[in-house]
């Protein structure tokens, strides 16, 4: 107890609906309930109200948490409330990073997750905790995109929770999205699924563009290198953040691979060779790679949308599931190890050795050789082969 007195330790709590308290013996009906702020008749009526006018000057990581309550709990602050947290977001900074990233990874994944992100950007919170994401307000796109590249981060992360929460529905085939449910309520770290690494990856995914952005010729604009960079970004925030490296990996690497799946449509009809050439530049990540896609697909709805749409989402069921595959099994085990071929063939090991496994592989994957036999006899065709 802090303050010395049950009614001291009440008053310096943060949210009335946080301040009561009841005798740990119990008591007679609600006449045990001890409510000096009204904290009750602030919960009946979904209310968030600060305790007191130093509520977010004590401790300013409430400020987060007032958008976490309100989206995770469904209440609303009111208007003082709200206009308090305003004034001491900027004392954010000095906040220890890992409570900044536990508040932030609930708003992240709460059921109103989008509410809460308007709340922590109304209160000057988002701001303060990522200038990344604020930073991409105004930065117009091309005449394919519909919204600035705030707005359409916004809207992916809209359609990561719609994949989330349906994913049937929004790929149009109930056994996959049977498959992709499972998938997405796996544990990835951090107290995240990799449906809640997901949504962080939804908002890290285009942070690149505000470093990037160039004119073009033909209108609008295009942002060269985005995802290489933007997934150095991803990684410098979650460190700032204090997340695991687990985390911050599986974060840049779903930046650094988000446009790959959106290639493999001009590829299509897609080779065995083809998936094979995704699944192994994107692994661990193709999977959620293709998902993350999807969502950016759906939030992009400038000019021809409807087609590019239904032709990203052919191309995402037809590789969905050798991605999960791949994520479940992992990649089919060599028909010959590499010491063995540099052996048969008499050369050293080295780069041509590399090159020498690695067409195997893919002719592997495509059912082209079956055998060591014939892992063998391939190589040494592929190694005659001009350069």
């Amino acid at each position: 107890m802090r303050g010395g007195s049950l009614e001291a330790d009440l008053a310096l709590r943060d949210f009335t609906v946080n301040a009561m308290a009841e005798p740990l013996g119990g008591g007679a009906g609600g006449d045990a309930l001890v409510d000096l702020f009204g904290g009750a008749a602030d919960l009946a009526s979904r209310r968030l109200r600060a305790v007191g006018g130093g509520t977010f000057a004590d401790d300013p990581l409430r400020v987060m948490r007032l958008a976490r309550l309100a989206c995770e709990l469904d209440l609303e602050p009111v208007p003082d409330t709200a206009a308090a947290a305003r004034g001491q977001a900027a004392g954010l900074a000095g906040v220890a990073p890992e409570r900044v990233f536990a508040e932030l990874r609930r708003v992240v994944t709460a059921g109103r997750a989008l509410d809460g992100l308007d709340l922590l950007d109304a209160t000057g919170a988002l701001d303060a905790v990522l200038p990344e994401l604020t930073a991409l307000r105004d930065i117009e796109q091309t005449v394919y995109h519909h919204r600035d590249v705030y707005g359409h981060t916004l809207e992916v992360l809209e359609r990561a929770i719609a994949v989330e929460r349906e994913p049937a529905a929004v790929l149009g085939d109930d056994r996959l999205g049977a498959r992709v449910a499972a998938f997405l309520r796996a544990p990835l770290g951090d107290e995240l699924d990799a449906a809640g690494a997901l949504r962080l990856a939804a908002l890290l995914h285009d942070v690149g563009k505000a470093r990037t952005q160039t004119p073009n010729p033909k209108g609008g604009y295009g942002f060269p290198g985005h995802d290489a960079i933007g997934a150095e970004m991803a990684r410098d925030v979650l460190a700032r953040l204090r997340t695991s490296e687990r985390l911050r990996a599986h974060v840049a690497a779903l930046t650094r691979h988000h446009l790959g799946p959106g290639f493999l449509v001009h590829a299509a009809p897609l080779a065995r060779r083809t998936v094979h050439g995704y699944l192994k530049a994107a692994d661990p990540v193709a999977a959620d790679t293709i998902l993350l896609s999807v969502a950016d697909r759906l939030a992009t709805r400038g000019r021809k949308h409807d087609e590019a749409i239904a032709k990203h989402l052919d191309v995402a069921r037809d590789v969905l599931g050798p991605a999960l595959d791949w994520h479940e099994a992992g990649p089919p085990a060599p028909l010959v190890r590499g010491d063995e071929l540099a052996r048969e063939l008499g050369i050293e090991p080295g780069p041509e050795l590399g090159r020498l496994l690695a067409e195997i592989a893919a002719a592997q994957y495509a059912g082209e050789v079956g055998s060591r036999e014939d892992a063998i006899s391939y190589a040494r065709a592929v190694a005659r082969r001009p350069r």
